[in-house]
Order: structure tokens, then C-alpha cells, then sequence
């Protein structure tokens, strides 16, 4: 714990808290506002789409791929009634 000798060095210390405490505070409310606009961009509808179409088009190709891997065909409904895809 500090000692303090003056009144002056108290001052001085209150004063540097008391401005600590303010870039703090700013520094909240730009993390807030990053925020804030971050998340806005994200939630745009643009984006919106832009990131399901992106989504379905990665699972196509993942699954275009390992049907050329491995030669696994996905069955469809009327084949699998009929037993064609035995």
C-alpha cells in the first residue's frame, strides 16, 4: 500500500485515476460501437445471402468430392421404395 506524505501526491494520483478512468470508459464505448457495427454488417441482408448461398454451394462441392472419392451415391426415395438400390 502507498504512503502518501502530501496532499499534493494524493491530488495527483486522484487526478491520474479520474483520467484512467475516463480513456477506460471511451475505450468501452468504441469497443461498443465496433461492435455494434460489426454486428450490423453481419445481419445485412446482402450478407445474409451472400452467406447461405456460400454455405449451400461448400456442402455441394464436399459432397460432389467425395462422391468422385469414394463412389457413394445417395439413393433416392422411389429407388429405395422400388429396391433398385440393391
Amino acid at each position: 500500500m502507498k504512503r502518501y506524505t502530501t496532499f499534493e501526491e494524493i491530488d495527483k494520483d486522484l487526478k491520474y485515476l479520474r483520467l484512467k478512468s475516463q480513456i477506460d470508459l471511451e475505450e468501452v464505448k468504441l469497443g461498443l460501437n465496433r461492435s455494434r457495427d460489426s454486428i450490423r454488417e453481419s445481419f445485412s441482408p446482402i450478407n445474409l445471402v451472400a452467406n447461405t448461398v456460400g454455405s449451400i454451394l461448400k456442402k455441394a462441392f464436399v459432397l460432389k468430392m467425395v462422391d468422385k472419392l469414394i463412389g457413394i451415391k445417395p439413393v433416392k426415395k422411389k429407388e429405395y421404395e422400388d429396391g433398385k438400390h440393391l
